[in-house]
């Protein structure tokens, strides 16, 4: 190699590098800088999940989601836009700034780490089982010969396939069923107690869900019950953003740590679910 093709060959190197330092620094910040020019957030959020986020009597979107997004607007001084995409569609990432956030109820797991950024865990999740209530069952033993329903791609999903791995730590051990059940899989939360109404067997013999939703079933007349003193196990539920902004992380994180410090996320999850699912608890 040449003197000169080598000299040439050392400043391309060194001007892709100074390129890559720039497209990097460029990148830093810019989902912040765009929500503050615009003075709008958009975030992604489930319209049939109760309590959660759902649209009410009044075909507006309500709930503890929403209530937790507006807070995060105010404090960014912006207004909040709501879309209502499919949960999939949300977790599988490389969202190409449709959204700027999901605020969503979305675990934290493994898998998808590695196409989401989760700046802060806003809330926790026990997951319990819960049958018609005509059943005769009374722990987790007696659901061996029943057929179970979960919603899909979700992480009662993982834990029926003893495939569950949580992206959060200090968290309890669960315990996986000693058992196999056939499991059937649906495209909402909600479905699988619809099913489970129609009476002991009939579909269904069990559902593995979210101990909120299964008391806001119950709240609404849902003719099921929960197994006591039994959780499958519990789980941290993040506030999620696309892969790659740790400005707007920080920022979202700050926002978060001050809505905890201050009372106003313990205030909004009694309003939703009747207790304070702000801290870990197997209760």
């Amino acid at each position: 190699m040449t003197k000169k093709l080598i000299t040439k060959t050392l400043i391309g190197v060194a001007l892709g590098a100074a390129l890559s330092v720039v497209s990097l620094s460029t990148f830093a910040g810019t989902v912040l800088d765009k929500v503050q020019t615009s003075k709008e957030l958009d975030v992604a959020v489930s319209a049939k999940w109760p309590p959660h986020a759902f649209l009410n009597d009044n075909h507006e979107l309500a709930g503890f989601d929403i209530d937790v997004a507006n807070d995060i607007a105010k404090r960014l001084g912006v207004q909040v836009k709501f879309d209502t995409p499919d949960f999939n569609l949300v977790t599988g990432g490389h969202w190409h700034g449709r959204w700027d956030l999901a605020v969503f109820s979305i675990t934290p797991t493994i898998a998808r780490a590695r196409v989401l950024d989760f700046p802060a865990i806003y809330y926790y999740s026990s997951y319990v089982f819960v049958v018609n209530k005509d059943s005769k069952a009374k722990t987790r033993e007696d659901l061996k010969s029943v057929t179970f329903g979960v919603e899909g791609g979700t992480t009662a999903d993982d834990y029926m396939h003893q495939a569950l791995q949580l992206d959060a730590q200090s968290l309890p051990p669960f315990k996986y069923l000693d058992f196999q059940p056939k499991t059937v899989t649906y495209k909402s939360s909600l479905l699988p107690f619809e099913d489970l109404r129609l009476g002991d067997g009939v579909r269904l013999g069990a559902i593995i869900a979210e101990k909120q939703t299964a008391e806001d079933a119950l709240k609404h007349g849902y003719p099921v019950r929960i197994i006591p003193n039994d959780i499958a196990f519990l789980e941290p539920v993040a506030i999620v953003s696309d892969k790659g902004d740790p400005a707007f992380n920080k920022k979202i994180a700050s926002i978060i740590a001050d809505m905890k410090s201050d009372g106003t996320l313990k205030k909004i999850s009694e309003k939703w679910y009747g207790a304070d699912y702000t801290e870990p608890s197997m209760k």
